[in-house]
Formats: structure tokens, C-alpha cells, sequence
């Protein structure tokens, strides 16, 4: 049998030089050459093709291959995710099984056991096989039979539900576990749970974009939510006024935080899962698409010790995920970063997090007036609300503290005008304010299957991008759908950004209350792009499509 190394050197992947040493040893050649990988040097899909002609075994690219629901029906689905395989299909007692590591003899006897055939393992990349888990062995059926046998329970037996939501081993609670790990698997950003006159509702919000995803039965209503608040701590006997929890659970071997919400309707009370991801706190701003002017304007004003920086847009427009980036890039030993936020969303080492807390008296300005004392070097506000905040804030910036916070316009520019509306002194606004950051999230499109395509001009035209007749009409492209995206044509979300610098000009347009639109005007008249400029850019780039842009923007 030819070595990993061999096939990796014969391949013309890597030199002769770089694996030489290791020729033989199978862990050692498996280590170096994911090495690699992560390096850069040869691609996945590169390592398991050498994979499969080194252990003289067909490569198979998952996207797109017929699975047969019967035979990854004989494998748990514990069992596929612990090995890393899953089962293609099933000829007779003869099993095709798609794996990771085709050398895992542990993984192929556990296989053959479980499904009582013989095995004959094919290669797969590790991504696809992953993505290829998350398609097929979904909770939604098993969903389905809870829900009826929690429906024939409550039939039957008129127990107290709050006392069968306390009971680990009940069908409810594996019924919320499974909604909820069932969303974190879709990539969810929120779970809806809600009461209808005849059924309960669940929405999964996937790229934006809410999705049905299960509809159960009335009676089994009362017992999900008292799960709910027990598991985040909401009193459960209050069903008049909303409440706010959180929860963490383990999924796949991290920790994930919910942020819950509960709020009273006609039919019962919905609740909300805002499911909170740790790993957006380790993106670099790199990782936000701005573009190359974006970028330069905005690191111009985090990287200096002092002034305002405010990022503006509506709930859910990743207004967060950009606050936190940039704190952990600003972030070092010898600077003192405090943040005061009402929930914390993200726990990160190194900083001091405030949780504001309004029935003790901890409001946004009583601890904003505390931390100053604190000695703080960057602050983080979680959002400006009132005059009282908005005034101590503006003055901490002025005493030599980097303060970022957010506030709730539909653009860079409104935000100067909405915070003189606070009645906040114009000359202090001009002085303090050194760059607002607007944005909003557009899908992106799938690379594996999206379309190009050649627009008319006369649309483009009219849809005011800045493009004009005369103008050559670059190649665009638009969705298709696969069923890597769930044939949606869209996979994943990125941000538009509309990035103002506050300057000399701006601030005397600021001390002169001039509108948001003057203010506008001057501002691209100095180089600023527009929302919807951004947008224009990046479909052009092939990331996005018209009508995403379109969708977010007005």
C-alpha cells in the first residue's frame, strides 16, 4: 500500500523535502499533512483524495449523491457523528460507507455491528460529510413521534405539566432539547415557539429568513414552555408580563448560550431563543467584509486612544458581532476594557463585563457613571437609549476614553440628528463623535451553485447603484439553489456597511443642526459609500445578488 506521504509527493503537492521524515508513521503523516491543510499549502478536498488512492479506496464528493434514507436509518445517528461516517446505500447485505479516515477499523466494526452487513468504505472530505450529517439525520421526525406520544400522555393522564417539564427522563424534555439542538444544527440565529389557536408553532430564523420548521400539538404547549423557563431560569407561575432568561448547553463538544425571552399573546406566551454562538467573538474585522476604503476609515478611528465610535442599524443587523470584533482586536494586557450591556451576550476573557440590572438601580448611566471611576481605558456601551447615557458618554469620550456603543438609525448620517434630538449640545456631538458605522446583513450566495448572469442596463439604471447608461454592464450572478443551501441559492450571511468619518465639515454641519440628509451630502461628497453603494460593490464581486441588496436596504 502506497504511503499518504507517497501519494501527497507523486501528486506534485508538496516537495519530497517537507514529508520525508515521516514516511511510514501513519499518525504522524495524518498530523503533518492536516498541518498543511490549515496552512494552506494543498486543499481538504486535495488531502482526501491522497487519503482514498493511499488506502487504494474510491474518492466520492458528496454534493449532490443519491443517499438512501433506508441505509442511514441502520446506523444512529450518535454512532456516524462520533466516527465521522455515513451510510450511502445498500445493496443487499453489502453496505457503501462514506468515511473520514478509511484506516478507523474501530469505526467500520461499529458500523457492521450496528447494521448487521458487510461494510466497504468509499473516502469523503470531512466538510461535506459533516453538512451531509446535518441533511440526514435530522431530529425532525423524531420530533414528530414525541409530539404524539406527549399528545396521547396528556390525553390520557391530566398531570401537572410544570411537575413533568421538572422530570429529566419525561418526552417533553427531550422534546426541547431537540428543537434546540435541531436549531443550532440549521445554523439558526432564533427559535420561535409559538401558540396558535390549535397548535403550537416553531420557527427557526435561518439567514435572516424565518422558516416552519414543526407545528405540534396544543396540549403539549404548557409543557414546553415551563421546560423552557425552568431551564432559564424564568419564574414559571408569571404568565401575565414578558420575562428574560438564559440558558447554555453543550452542543458537539462547545458551549452555547441562549438568550430567552418570553412574552404574553392571545394564545398563550411565545418565546424567543436568540441562540448566541462564541465563536463570532474570535472573528478578525477582516472576517466582516469591509471593503478596502471601509476598512481603512474605520481602523483610523478604533486605533485611536479616544472619541466615539457608534454602529447604527435595526435588531439583528449584527450590530454586536461588530462591537465585539472590533473590542477584541483593540483588546491587549495593558488596556482596561469594561463593557456595560443589557443582556451580555458574548462572554470574553480578558474584559470586564457590566450586566445591567434595572431592578437593583444598575442602570445604563448609573454604571457607566461607576466604571468611569474604574479607570477604563475603552468602554462599551450597549446601546444608547436616553439623554442621561448618551451625555455621559459623549463626556467620557471627551476625557480621553475610546467609547463604541450602538443606537437605532436607518443610517451614518441620522445618527448626528438623533443625538442633538436627545438634547445633547450640537458643538459637544461635532467634538465627541468620531466615526458611525451603519450596516445591515444580506445572504450571501452559495459558491457551489450559483449563476451568472448579464443584467439590462436600464435596470440598473433605475435601481440608483451609481451606475449610468454609457457604463459597461459587468457580469452579476444570482441564485440557483442545491442542495447544499437547501436549494435556497443562498448559504451563510455577510454585512453591508455604510462607514462615516466625522469630519471638520461634518461637525460644523452638526453645530449648525443641519438634517441627516445634508449631512448625508457632505459626507459622500468626501468619499463615503452609501449602504446601497456597498451592496452595488459586493454584488459585483459576486457575493451577494441584487435582490438581497435590494431586500435590506432601502
Amino acid at each position: 500500500m502506497t504511503s499518504l506521504t507517497e501519494i501527497l509527493i507523486l501528486r506534485g503537492l508538496v516537495p519530497i523535502e517537507s514529508l520525508d521524515n515521516l514516511t511510514g508513521n501513519r499518525v504522524d503523516e495524518e498530523h503533518a499533512a492536516r498541518t498543511l491543510v490549515d496552512e494552506g499549502t494543498i486543499t481538504a478536498v486535495q488531502l482526501a483524495s491522497a487519503r482514498a488512492a493511499a488506502a487504494n479506496l474510491p474518492f466520492v464528493e458528496l454534493i449532490d449523491y443519491p443517499v438512501e434514507s433506508t441505509a442511514v436509518a441502520l446506523v444512529p445517528a450518535a454512532l456516524c457523528r462520533r466516527h465521522e461516517v455515513l451510510p450511502l446505500s445498500l445493496d443487499g447485505d453489502q453496505m457503501l460507507l462514506a468515511m473520514v479516515d478509511p484506516g478507523d477499523v474501530f469505526a467500520i466494526d461499529d458500523v457492521r455491528a450496528a447494521a448487521r452487513v458487510k461494510v466497504n468504505p468509499v473516502v469523503v472530505e470531512r466538510t461535506d460529510l459533516l453538512t451531509a450529517l446535518d441533511k440526514y439525520h435530522r431530529a425532525d421526525g423524531e420530533l414528530n413521534d414525541l409530539s404524539t406520544v406527549l399528545e396521547e400522555e396528556s390525553a390520557a393522564n391530566d398531570s401537572d405539566e410544570t411537575t413533568e417539564a421538572l422530570d429529566d427522563d419525561a418526552p417533553i424534555v427531550r422534546f426541547v432539547n431537540l428543537l434546540i439542538s435541531q436549531g443550532i444544527q440549521d445554523h439558526a440565529s432564533d427559535i420561535h415557539i409559538e401558540p396558535a389557536e390549535k397548535d403550537l408553532r416553531v420557527r427557526y430564523r435561518i439567514d435572516g429568513v424565518l422558516h416552519e420548521m414543526q407545528r405540534a400539538p396544543k396540549a403539549i404547549q404548557n409543557g414546553v414552555i415551563s421546560r423552557l423557563k425552568i431551564m432559564s431560569d424564568i419564574d414559571i407561575a408569571e404568565r401575565r408580563k414578558p420575562q428574560d432568561g438564559r440558558m447554555s448547553i453543550s452542543h458537539g463538544g462547545r458551549k452555547i448560550d441562549l438568550r430567552v425571552a418570553t412574552l404574553p399573546t392571545v394564545w398563550g406566551e411565545k418565546v424567543v431563543m436568540r441562540i448566541l454562538d462564541n465563536t463570532n467573538t474570535s472573528l478578525s474585522l477582516k472576517d466582516l467584509n469591509l471593503l478596502e476604503g471601509n476598512y481603512e476609515a474605520y481602523k483610523k478611528s478604533y486605533t485611536k486612544p479616544y472619541g466615539m465610535i457608534l454602529v447604527t442599524g435595526p435588531t439583528g443587523s449584527g450590530k454586536s458581532t461588530t462591537l465585539y470584533t472590533t473590542l477584541n482586536t483593540v483588546s491587549k494586557p495593558e488596556i482596561n476594557v469594561i463593557t456595560v450591556e443589557d443582556p451580555v451576550e458574548y462572554r470574553m476573557a480578558g474584559i470586564n463585563q457590566v450586566q445591567v440590572n434595572p431592578k437593583a438601580g444598575l442602570t445604563f448611566a448609573s454604571a457607566l457613571r461607576s466604571i468611569l471611576r474604574s479607570d477604563p481605558d475603552v468602554v462599551l456601551l450597549g446601546e444608547i437609549r436616553d439623554h442621561e447615557t448618551a451625555q455621559i458618554a459623549i463626556e467620557a469620550s471627551l476625557t480621553g476614553h475610546l467609547v463604541l456603543s450602538t443606537l437605532h438609525t436607518n443610517d451614518a448620517p441620522s445618527a448626528v440628528v438623533r443625538l442633538t434630538e436627545m438634547d445633547i449640545e450640537p458643538f459637544l456631538v461635532g467634538s465627541a463623535l468620531d466615526c458611525v458605522v451603519a450596516q445591515r446583513l444580506a445572504r450571501r450566495l452559495c459558491e457551489r451553485c450559483k449563476g451568472a448572469y448579464t443584467p439590462d442596463s436600464g435596470d440598473l439604471v433605475n435601481m440608483r447603484f451609481g451606475f449610468e447608461d454609457g457604463m459597461e454592464v459587468p457580469e452579476l450572478f444570482q441564485p440557483v439553489g442545491c442542495s447544499q443551501c437547501s436549494n435556497t441559492g443562498y448559504r451563510g450571511r455577510m454585512a453591508l456597511h455604510e462607514v462615516m468619518t466625522v469630519t471638520e465639515e461634518i461637525e460644523r454641519l452638526a453645530v449648525a443642526r443641519a438634517s441627516s440628509a445634508e449631512i448625508g451630502r457632505m459626507a459622500e461628497s468626501q468619499g463615503m459609500s452609501t449602504l446601497r453603494q456597498d451592496g452595488w460593490a459586493k454584488v459585483q464581486l459576486g457575493l451577494t445578488s441584487i435582490d438581497e441588496v435590494l431586500r435590506v436596504v432601502a
